[in-house]
């Protein structure tokens, strides 16, 4: 992939930073709900947030077991 710093990010490397960002942002946005009752539309909004997130990091996290099963 990049090796203009000496090494090379493969695609399972990505997969892992994408997946811990993901990760990352689920919690955010369960805070940001939690920390927003007091506004229904809100914290509705950012827990639908979450769960997106959730979707896309267990979507990722099957990429990861695939990798480490080759």
């Amino acid at each position: 992939m990049n090796d203009r710093n000496g090494f090379i990010i493969s695609n399972r490397d990505r997969v892992l930073r994408a997946w811990e960002n993901s990760l990352e942002l689920v919690r955010d946005y369960k805070a940001y709900a939690e920390e927003m009752k007091d506004d229904k539309r809100l914290s509705s909004l950012f827990d639908e947030f979450s769960k997106d997130a959730a979707y896309h990091a267990s979507k990722l996290l099957k990429l990861l077991q695939e990798y480490e099963e080759e």
